[in-house]
């Protein structure tokens, strides 16, 4: 064998080890123990570019000692990630992941099971199966439910939507959509995933239906008035699209509602759920979903509130058929046509076809922490969004946008109440900025009727109530300073 080989092979050999791995997994640990504490910064001031020079070099020619490598990722990557589990991290809906969840990670990369048919990952596609049936009770389907592991809410509403125009257009996978497509209708905040997948799909974004919303929620007087006027004017409609957790507001539109309307109707119903299915995990939440039994699809991310590290998104089908309807092709070299392989194989059933046997960290985080811990944690973070709800309301410098119904909030920096709105939407969208480079926290924000507004996402398990209040405080600090500036 030529040197060149054999040096590649001892240094494969040697990567293998548990002291190669523990140079890697001490990293995150000292990762989380650094985010512990309260006084060091949430994530960099420095720009994309600042950070873009640091790795301007040519690619590696040659292998490096490891001790170079992992140098590099303490002193040029880990000082200017995001900490998401630093108790003041309040921005966008990623989660700081379950610790259980984090250490499956690297056992996925080892094992790399394929999650396209069974034989390519005989243990994982059968967990994928139990799972999905556990999630499937949780939502109230029966027993000819049934589903799939994603990469996320799009993904599954995507799927979902396949599903739905294979429903409703047997034929379009051959001949297409045709020249009058059915619509798709979806409330005033549903997530750009439901036009994007309008789109993609063929039928064109003028075939997005849009409801308006009151209260932050699709108006379901308006629903009705809407499909009445679909149905006098002879338009067909694929699928109905409610949220439940948007990503706005984290508002749920009402289901109990939508449910029987499109049951009546016999209207395919999609709920997405990606944030708030979570909340079937509460005993004091789950009724905000009542109704999710009449979905015939629903996508859910544990990777938003059950605190799943990226990416795990999961599709649940009232009816498991109905997957299948949604994919018609034909792969002889895995898809076999044995009936006993298509009860398992998921590839048939799935837009993705190398795909990583994530469902490990979900099953890990069942038995790890149940369901009654992960309730517990969801409760824990609608909890502190109700907190800060109530602070803001006592503020004299901000107003609230909305009542929290779940863990996100949505306010605005008002000052004394000179700025008129378009000074306010400026201000506000600085003042966002200005904080975030400080280190002091890190919140997020959004257009929410024409203004720009702040908005946090309570998704930390070490955020307190202080830490809340500090985010407000260290706010109304920077407005002063930008004021003063100014």
């Amino acid at each position: 064998m030529p040197r060149q080989e054999l040096d590649l092979l001892a240094i494969l050999e040697r990567d293998m080890s548990l002291e190669t791995a523990t140079h890697f997994t001490a990293l995150a640990a000292q990762y989380l123990a650094d985010t512990r504490e309260r006084e060091s910064a949430v994530s960099t001031g420095r720009s994309s570019d600042e950070i873009a020079e640091r790795f301007d070099e040519p690619i590696p020619l040659d292998a490096q000692p490891l001790e170079t490598v992992v140098g590099r990722l303490r002193d040029d990557v880990l000082p200017d990630v995001n900490r998401l589990y630093h108790p003041r991290y309040a921005g966008h809906q990623v989660s700081p992941p379950l610790p259980a969840a984090i250490w499956c990670e690297p056992l996925i990369g080892a094992l790399n099971q394929s999650l396209a048919v069974a034989e390519m990952s005989p243990v994982a596609t059968v967990l994928e199966h139990r799972v999905v049936r556990w999630m499937c009770e949780l939502a109230g389907l029966g027993a000819a439910a049934g589903g799939t592991l994603t990469s996320g809410g799009t993904e599954a509403t995507f799927t979902a939507l396949l599903a739905a125009r294979a429903a409703a257009l047997p034929d379009a996978w051959t001949n297409g959509v045709g020249t009058n497509p059915p619509v798709v209708v979806c409330g005033e905040h549903a997530h750009y995933a439901v036009a994007r997948a309008v789109g993609e799909l063929g039928l064109g974004l003028h075939n997005a239906v849009v409801v308006p919303s009151r209260g932050w929620r699709m108006d379901t007087e308006g629903l009705a008035l809407t499909l009445d006027s679909l149905a006098a004017q002879e338009r067909s409609v694929m699928a109905v699209v409610a949220t439940a957790g948007s990503t706005a507001t984290g508002s749920f539109d009402e289901l109990e509602a939508i449910g029987p309307l499109c049951h009546e109707r016999g209207l395919w119903l999609h709920v997405d759920g990606a944030h708030g299915a979570s909340a079937l995990l509460s005993e004091t939440h789950r009724d905000r979903l009542r109704g999710l039994a009449y979905a015939r699809s629903i996508a859910w991310d544990p990777h938003k509130m059950m605190l799943l590290p990226l990416s795990a998104g999961v599709l649940l089908m009232r009816e498991e058929k109905d997957l299948a309807t949604a994919f018609a092709q034909r792969a002889p070299y895995l898809f076999t046509g044995d009936e006993n392989a298509r009860q398992w194989d998921q590839g048939p059933r799935s837009f993705q076809c190398s795909r990583r046997a994530d469902v490990l960290k979900l099953w890990v985080a069942f038995q790890r922490y149940g369901v009654r811990m992960m309730g517990a944690l969801y409760d824990h973070l609608c909890a502190l969004a109700r907190s800060m709800y109530e602070q803001l309301e006592a503020h004299p410098q901000f107003e609230t946008m909305h009542e929290p119904e779940s863990n996100i909030l949505c306010f605005r920096w008002v000052g004394d109440g000179s700025f008129g709105d378009e000074a306010l939407d400026a201000f506000n969208r600085e003042l966002r900025e200005s904080y975030n480079r400080s280190g002091e926290g890190w919140i997020t924000g959004t257009n929410l009727a024409g203004r720009r507004v702040l908005r946090v996402t309570l998704m930390n398990p070490r955020t307190t109530t202080t830490d809340v209040a500090e985010i407000i405080d260290g706010l109304a600090r920077q407005a002063d300073v930008m004021r003063a500036a100014n």
